[in-house]
């Protein structure tokens, strides 16, 4: 039978609850078990797809195509098992489906109430998830409780993991709680009572902590921690340090120093293999003796909160890892760039435009892309990345004067790029998604098996076929795309079914590295494996930099 492992967070949140249980999922996994992780939120949407990403951070797209939580992208960097739908759900999922059953009449005129039916709904949402990946197999679930113990909204999810604890004995579930321990300069010490009260409000709704994760901005000493486990109830060696690591994939070894992952099995009276970090100790050891680093300029609008990025900026991290290489990351406002032009690009290695919506900052990021595909840059575009240079190129190489995207300007006489029902792809098929349609669920999400075309750089990076997922609703006008095509502009791969394009790149006449990519490679990026396209992108980066190098810093300027 499935064992579980709650972990909620106190305080306050943004204390990297995810990170902790991915890393205890590290742990787990590298002894033996087979583990899997949930994620509950307990907001009203449906999920985060119409959230910004300045009260939201990244939405992370699992291979089913789900819009989730940004942890799961942690938790698919953590362990090897795929996060799908049913590994992330919310209050509004719960009430969503409760709602629709009663309406059916499933609760034979019953008062609908939140104790039992929401309650037992989000334990049927549980034990649901935790067989996605593994089935009856899974050793170990891990379901992180999104929010702080005391708020209002999160009740029904802790309540929830209170009763599946008692339903599964002594040695069923597991609690580990997060908590803050700050530091108050002005007293020269850290502060135990905020995990205090904390605790306190854990054990009033019914649950004990077995393991008390103490963050701090230093190491806890004995006589702060042991002041915590007198007052908490969790014995001294059950009160762990948990200090401000220079990476996140320092924590799994953090954790493992002090018996987290020990004191959990004994918890739950599981025998495993001693633990095998090696895989990480190399990582961690890579990432800290690189022997080259690069600039690279992520251009976007939402550079004030780099939590939008999480993926994609530890994806560059994982391919400087394996190519020794230090990837330092420069956030450029896209409005800035609109407003006062180029020249904070000239010192970099290699320009990258990331995903995004709206027609805020695009003129600043199709100015950038000008500027990387003229001084023959490394250019990367994901997503809008790869529709606005795919617009860059149809105006300032192809001559189409107003070319733009619908999203933006609706009257372009140059539709570059469109909702896909308002032309007909080649094959003749065509899609039912309009500017009036609901913003929630209605983009292409997912993983799309697509072909390459051969002898492109495309083929090179990936093989014969790509397979990576989506988010976006707007897709490149094949009814144009030849007039691009016939001035050098590549499509070097494309849907099987809709003909749709996927891939764009430059040929090596034109500029050395120029990939645009309509899915969000990103998703797919561990630390472990790396990714072949942001590996080729460094290595780019890495060839353009020597080359300026032996050339004395001379930038040749494409012809207009």
């Amino acid at each position: 039978m499935t064992k579980f492992v709650f972990v909620t967070g106190g305080v306050v949140s943004s204390l990297g609850k995810g990170i902790a249980a991915a890393s205890i999922a590290a742990l787990l996994e590298s002894r033996g078990l087979k583990v899997t992780l949930l994620k509950l939120d307990p907001y009203i949407n449906v999920d985060p797809g119409t959230m910004s990403p300045f009260q939201h951070g990244e939405v992370f797209v699992t291979e089913d195509g789900a819009e989730t939580d940004l942890d799961l992208g942690h938790y698919e960097r953590f362990i090897s098992a795929k996060m799908r739908k049913v590994n992330n759900f919310t209050t509004g999922q719960i009430y969503e489906s409760v709602i629709r059953k009663e309406r059916r009449g499933e609760y034979l005129g019953k008062t609908v109430q939140v104790i039992p039916h929401i309650t037992n709904e989000i334990q049927a949402f549980v034990e649901r998830g935790a067989q996605a990946h593994w089935g009856d197999a899974t050793d170990v679930a891990i379901v992180e409780i999104g929010g702080t113990v005391g708020d209002i909204e999160s009740l029904p999810f802790l309540e929830a993991a209170r009763q599946m604890a008692l339903k599964r004995g002594r040695d069923g579930a597991c609690f580990v709680h997060l908590t803050l321990v700050p530091y108050v300069a002005s007293a020269g010490e850290l502060k135990t009572k905020p995990t205090q009260h904390s605790v306190q409000k854990l054990r009033e709704i019914g649950m004990q902590a077995d393991v008390l994760l103490c963050r701090a901005d230093r190491p806890i000493p004995d006589d702060e921690r042991a002041k915590i486990s007198l007052f908490s109830n969790v014995p001294l060696d059950g009160v762990i340090s948990v200090w401000d690591a220079d990476s996140i994939y320092k924590v799994p070894a953090m954790l493992h120093a002090q018996h987290v992952d020990d004191q959990i099995l004994a918890k739950l009276n599981l025998q495993a293999k001693p633990a095998d970090l090696s895989v990480w100790n190399k990582l961690v050891y890579t990432l800290e003796h690189p022997q080259h680093e690069i600039k690279i300029g992520m251009v976007g609008k939402y550079v004030d909160l780099t939590e939008s990025y999480k993926s994609l900026t530890e994806a560059l991290i994982h391919a400087g890892i394996h190519t020794q290489t230090r990837v330092k990351i420069e956030y450029l406002d896209s409005e800035e760039i609109e407003a006062g032009g180029t020249a904070g690009l000239k010192h970099l290695d290699a320009i990258l435009v990331p995903g995004g919506f709206g027609k805020r900052g695009t003129e600043g990021k199709i100015k950038a892309i000008q500027y990387a595909r003229e001084h023959k840059i490394p250019y990367l575009g994901i997503c809008l990345g790869m529709q606005l240079a795919t617009i860059e190129f149809a105006r300032h190489v192809c001559g189409m004067e107003g070319a733009n995207s619908t999203e933006f300007d609706t009257a372009t006489p140059y539709p570059i790029v469109a909702l896909i029902d308002e032309w007909v792809d080649r094959s003749g098929k065509k899609e039912v998604r309009t500017a009036d349609s609901d913003l929630g669920g209605t983009m292409r999400l997912g993983s799309q098996k697509c072909p390459v075309k051969p002898g492109t750089l495309a083929q090179q990076i990936y093989g014969d076929h790509v397979n990576e997922r989506h988010r976006h609703r707007y897709e490149v006008n094949n009814t144009l795309a030849g007039k691009l095509e016939e001035k050098g502009y590549v499509i070097s791969a494309r849907t099987p079914t809709e003909d749709l394009p996927e891939m764009m790149e430059y040929p090596k006449s034109m500029h050395p590295w120029f990939v645009g990519v309509q899915f969000h490679p990103e998703f797919t990026s561990t630390p472990r494996d790396g990714h072949p396209l942001f590996i080729a992108y460094v290595k780019a980066a890495l060839a353009h930099q020597q080359q300026l190098a032996s050339a004395g810093g001379e930038v040749a300027v494409a012809a207009e």
